[in-house]
């Protein structure tokens, strides 16, 4: 029997008084990979910040759980320290600080950090600033490369194909599909292509609607296909939907 390593339960979320979730119920047991579909505005990026801790997000109801510990009040700095690593949708530079400084900070296994430094295409750039003049695929691998050099229980990835072509796109995927079944890590993946499908072995997928979680079913490529071919409006009229 898996072990439930997230766990939210009945989430509300506000931003600047406004109300962005509401009543989320959602998780991610252990080893386990979750994609998250929903249309733009509807609080996917909301969702993997507050999980996070980032400031600005302020939990009105529920709670987060994360093997077993509370996080609604956890400072950021704790939640990384209890192993959860993010990947931003639009990663920043970060003048004056090499990639490879970081993935040596981030990972003392050198082996390890030039093997999938090479696998990203990413060796010539372990000595220029991060993210600094890359280009959106260059981006994308660096954060790529740092998440997987934290060695975090839980991933939350925003997004990784957004933005890069189909080669980056393989090359990610490979590197993270690889990644999670043999370190059997777990992951909460937000996707709007789908092309991530192709590479994960991901065991559900969850549609955010409005601010709540309106389905959460399996597999998820036929949850994709459906709204590919139907849209996000059909969602609220599937006779298959299913929570929890």
């Amino acid at each position: 029997m898996n072990t439930r390593l997230l766990d939210i339960k009945n989430l509300a979320v506000e931003i600047n008084h406004t109300k962005i979730l509401g009543d989320i119920n959602l998780s991610v047991d252990d080893g386990e990979v979750v994609v998250l579909f929903g249309p733009n505005g509807s609080g996917k990026t909301t969702l993997l910040r507050t999980i996070m801790g980032y400031t600005g997000y302020r939990i009105t109801a529920g709670a987060i759980l994360f093997a077993g510990h509370t996080l609604n009040t956890m400072p950021l700095d704790e939640r990384v320290r209890l192993g959860i690593g993010i990947m931003y949708q639009h990663p920043p530079a970060v003048r004056g600080v090499k990639l490879g400084q970081i993935a040596e900070f981030l990972n003392t296994d050198k082996k390890t950090v030039a093997e999938r430094a090479q696998r990203l295409a990413l060796t010539p750039h372990l000595s220029r600033d991060v993210n600094a003049g890359f280009s959106g695929g260059e981006m994308k691998r660096s954060e790529l490369f740092q998440v997987l050099n934290q060695e975090c229980p839980l991933m939350l990835l925003d997004e990784p194909e957004s933005g890069v072509d189909i080669e980056n796109i393989s090359l990610m995927g490979s590197v993270l599909g690889d990644y999670l079944k043999q370190k059997n890590r777990s992951a909460l993946i937000i996707t709007h292509t789908g092309y991530i499908l192709d590479y994960v072995e991901a065991s559900r997928a969850c549609v955010l609607l409005e601010g709540v979680i309106w389905c959460d079913r399996r597999p998820p490529k036929e949850v994709f296909k459906a709204i590919q071919k139907q849209g996000y409006s059909q969602c609220i009229e599937c006779e298959k939907r299913t929570i929890g």
